[in-house]
């Protein structure tokens, strides 16, 4: 495996650690700490430093859509929803049924909502976007106050 590198970017809600290799972003999740320890350097590829910056400017609301070279690592099947799920647009929302539908697995469900839970890839790939059939919020592994934050600021910066 390629050597992997981290940086990471203090947002309103806790801190990201993004980690990639110098090709492509492999994972972006929150983090536990509450301080950045892994800062930018001008050892840190430019995989990182791009998406480094494109959070910074989701979190100005400044962008709604990612362009950095990411790898998703899953199964074909958790492939087929993550894809779906970038289909979701900036501000909008879906539910697991929805995205079942949309990867033509009606009757997987409860399998859609577990892969949506191994996401790495938070905001890039966009779980925070997915809420119940009844409308309400579902979980999400940063927390549900962070994706009622995310819900709230996208629809604040919505064009």
């Amino acid at each position: 495996m390629s050597k992997t590198f981290q940086a990471d970017y203090s947002t309103p809600i806790g801190v990201l650690e993004i980690i990639g290799t110098e090709e492509a972003i492999i994972s972006i999740m929150f983090s536990d700490q509450d301080v950045v320890t892994h800062l930018l350097t001008k050892d840190t590829p430019v995989v990182l430093q791009n998406c480094y910056h494109e959070m910074d400017e989701y979190f100005k609301g400044e962008r709604h859509e990612f362009s950095f070279s990411y790898i998703n690592t899953g199964t074909e099947f958790q492939k087929s929803v993550w894809n779906a799920l970038t289909t979701i647009p900036y501000a909008e929302t879906g539910s697991y049924k929805d995205i079942a539908v949309s990867i033509r697995k009606e009757n997987a469900v409860r399998a859609v909502g577990s892969a949506n839970g191994k996401n790495k890839l938070s905001i890039v790939i966009p779980c925070h976007r997915i809420i119940g059939s009844n409308g309400k919020l579902t979980g999400y592994a940063g927390g549900l106050w962070r994706k009622e934050w995310l819900l709230a600021h996208e629809q604040k910066f919505m064009k």
